[in-house]
């Protein structure tokens, strides 16, 4: 667990994860363009469903403003697959099963769920500027109004 929160000017830290085709996607390869880069607890749940959708149906807009969108979680590269077909996910879902990223970005930690407090993955998602430095950090965000929240941040709607 992590107590660090990244902040608005940080450098992003990089890394290098597997996608949903078992392809490595290194973060600094991809300076040059903003990212949206956000973590989610766990593929095919509902919430994570609800926002990975929501993205997906957005992605038009993300990407004719040069934007690329990058979600990350615990779930191995096979179920990352799995959630991608199922939901037609067209955009890079990244596997972080030691939790190495998650913890790096500050969002693996206590969490509220249900009542209880638990440690997991803290659904948070950042704005990386075009030299990899967080311009927005979103912690403990809400699936549902979250990829509109994103489009006015960026200017989109």
């Amino acid at each position: 667990m992590t107590e660090a929160r990244l902040a608005a000017g940080d450098l992003a830290p990089d890394f290098t994860l597997t996608d949903q085709q078992g392809s490595p996607v290194t973060l600094s390869d991809l300076r040059g363009s903003k990212v949206v880069l956000y973590f989610y607890p766990e593929a095919m749940t509902p919430g994570c469903t609800t926002e990975a959708c929501d993205f997906r149906d957005n992605l038009n807009s993300f990407a004719a403003a040069g934007v690329t969108v990058l979600g990350v979680s615990k779930d191995d590269v096979d179920k990352l697959r799995r959630f991608a077909e199922r939901d037609r996910l067209t955009f890079t879902l990244l596997s972080d099963p030691d939790l190495a990223v998650q913890q790096a970005y500050g969002v693996w930690g206590e969490k509220s769920l249900y009542g209880k407090t638990v440690v997991g993955s803290i659904r948070s998602t950042f704005i990386l500027d075009e030299d990899g430095r967080v311009e927005k950090a979103m912690y403990n965000v809400k699936a549902t109004g979250h990829v509109a929240r994103l489009r006015r941040e960026l200017g989109l709607d």
